[in-house]
């Protein structure tokens, strides 16, 4: 599988033939055919087929699988429901301070910048923007405790019609501060290209028991389980 260059793009026939076979599976078991059970608005090319690898060997921290509780001597797989992918440049950041305040900006737009506690996010990380953390001594976790403390929303900056926008949270929120995501809603996952100071956002869908959560399993060998 790929886990580099072009992570989320064409031209690797793994990441291809496994996205293409959940999607197979969500129209002909889960019943996801456009215009039946699934009515997106718009939809997006990543459903044709979205899948990638997280590049374990040059990441400073433990993988995904590993944060969410699956030994690191075995092999996992996270399904998350997610948009198409938006890409955060930031060619200038040197400091990790610097860095996580882009990326928290840029998590701010999911969904809407106004509503919060809504949407997961998963955030892939390239390479060197996660050598900007790595070489500050920046864990997992503390770059996903600074994304969220970035990420604290004054009801005041949030609540209908302030702004100019009409969209927002009920005036009830006004005089509370919200958090843009729930405790374990930012993914944070390393995958990409050398190619220059980008990484990517996959916004969610409705996080929580009322929509999505996200799942990592074991990956077993037929006949083994």
């Amino acid at each position: 599988m790929n886990s580099g260059v072009n992570v989320l793009g064409q031209g690797n026939r793994a990441n291809m033939t496994i996205g293409r076979a959940v999607q197979l599976t969500i129209r002909n078991v889960g019943g996801g055919r456009p215009g039946e059970i699934d009515r997106a608005a718009h939809g997006m090319p990543g459903k044709l087929s979205f899948c990638f690898a997280e590049d374990e060997v040059g990441s400073p921290w433990t993988s995904l699988a590993v944060a969410r509780g699956i030994a690191s001597d075995t092999d996992a797989v996270t399904v998350f429901a997610g948009e198409g992918p938006r890409c955060v440049t930031d060619q200038l950041a040197r400091t990790p301070e610097q860095l996580v305040t882009s990326l928290a900006a840029t998590l701010l737009t999911v969904e809407h910048p106004k509503l919060p506690l809504a949407y997961d996010a998963m955030l892939v990380i390239g390479p060197e923007h996660a050598r900007v953390f790595g070489d500050a001594g920046w864990n997992r976790e503390r770059v996903i405790e600074e994304l969220h403390a970035r990420l604290q929303l004054k009801g005041t900056d949030i609540v209908r019609g302030s702004h100019g926008m009409a969209e927002g949270v009920l005036q009830k929120y006004e005089q509370l501060t919200v958090s843009k995501f729930r405790p374990n809603g930012i993914l944070l996952v390393h995958a990409g290209g050398a190619a220059g100071l980008f990484s990517e956002i996959i916004g969610g869908w409705a996080s929580g028991a009322v929509g999505s959560e996200p799942v990592t399993q074991l990956v077993t060998n037929v006949g083994t389980r």
